[in-house]
């Protein structure tokens, strides 16, 4: 591959819905912090990958000391996260040269296959952004509060899931587009790189993901994490 290609993973959050006072990016899976798990599975499938790693600026220390208890001593650019993962990712996206391929990836999705991040990268040919999506399985329903802790049918009728997807990460770019993208000023609806990249026009590929490419946010993703891990 020509292009350099850098990993940015975003672990800037602080982890409130897991209830734990460790961030979520912090705790041990199969014997390592899950951010380590996550950065392995990318260099298992891309050993010339260089990591970027985005984290809350009280816990950069902290993530140092793991490396050390854990011999992590991959190389590494470490920088603040920022109030949003909007922000978080454009700081890491400074580190990163245009003429680059960049893979923005969760920190805390360590259930990634290598086989899934070859396919993003064997897609993209150097030439391509692309996305990893899984089709929505579930029955929609159209739902509003009913004020007891109950819901209730809006009136508007249940959205069809034919043509539905759920976006995964990595996502994948060629860094001077998605560069520019994040030079606009943040908005709500930048819920991942790829609405960024909509609102500025840029091209997307998108491919199937894997359906155990799971965000770890709660105590009972981390149980399945564990389980399928």
């Amino acid at each position: 591959m020509a292009k350099k290609v850098y990993g940015v993973f975003v672990a800037g959050g602080s982890g409130t819905r897991m209830g734990t006072e460790v961030p979520k990016q912090f705790l041990e899976l199969g014997g390592r912090p899950i951010l380590q798990q996550t950065i392995l599975k990318f260099m298992y499938a891309c050993p010339e990958l260089i990591p970027v790693v985005a984290l809350p600026a009280d816990h950069i220390a902290t993530w140092k000391r793991l490396c050390v208890d854990n011999h992590f001593d991959l190389p590494q650019i470490v920088v603040e996260g920022g109030i949003t993962r909007f922000h978080s990712v454009k700081n890491a996206l400074e580190k990163i040269p245009d003429g680059a391929i960049v893979m923005i990836h969760d920190g805390v999705r360590p259930l990634i296959g290598t086989d899934l991040i070859k396919r993003i990268l064997e897609t993209s040919d150097e030439q391509r952004n692309v996305i990893p999506v899984c089709p929505v399985t579930d029955t929609l329903k159209s739902l509003v509060p009913a004020g007891d802790g109950t819901l209730t049918a809006s009136g508007d009728p249940d959205p069809s899931r034919s043509g539905l997807y759920g976006a995964q990460t990595p996502q994948l770019f060629l860094s001077e587009q998605i560069k520019k993208a994040y030079e606009t000023g943040y908005d709500q609806s930048f819920t991942d790189d790829a609405s960024v990249a909509r609102a500025s026009n840029i091209p997307l590929t998108y491919i199937e993901g894997e359906r155990y490419n799971i965000k770890i946010t709660t105590p009972e993703d981390l149980d399945l994490a564990e389980k399928l891990f």
